[in-house]
């Protein structure tokens, strides 16, 4: 089975549904499931994330689409909402990045906006 991306006229998924797999009975599955919904629509690949494939295949599109991801057509990329004003895009990977590396020993660090840093659990500030 193959996953399809719809996009709205600025390029955003708004869905993303498990369809036909590509070319199944020489449809252009794409075509047929955009003329549909009257949206555009894009393949996407489940098993793709930063531009690899996580089961050892070939990579599709950059990043597997969600709700809310926009698609570049220079790129033929999906690429995921940037989540902080200080994440940087990185195009190798098509996805946002802190302008601080994670330290290796922080699996459980969240970023901090405020201070532009990775922060411990217990470092998390009261509100």
């Amino acid at each position: 089975m193959a996953h399809y991306a719809f996009l709205d006229e600025n390029n955003l998924v708004v869905e993303v549904i498990t369809g036909k797999d590509e070319n199944e009975d020489g449809t252009d599955w794409e075509q047929y499931y955009g003329n549909l919904r009257g949206l555009t629509c894009k393949r996407t690949s489940y098993n793709t994330w930063h531009g690899e494939h996580v089961k050892g295949g070939v990579p599709f599109r950059k990043n597997y689409a969600g709700i809310g991801y926009s698609f570049d057509q220079a790129l033929d990329a999906f690429i995921p909402p940037k989540l902080f004003e200080s994440w940087v895009f990185n195009p190798d990977i098509c996805d946002y990045e802190a302008p601080v590396l994670r330290p290796a020993d922080c699996s459980e660090c969240y970023w901090d906006e405020n201070t532009l840093s990775w922060l411990q659990p217990e470092e998390r500030p009261v509100l």
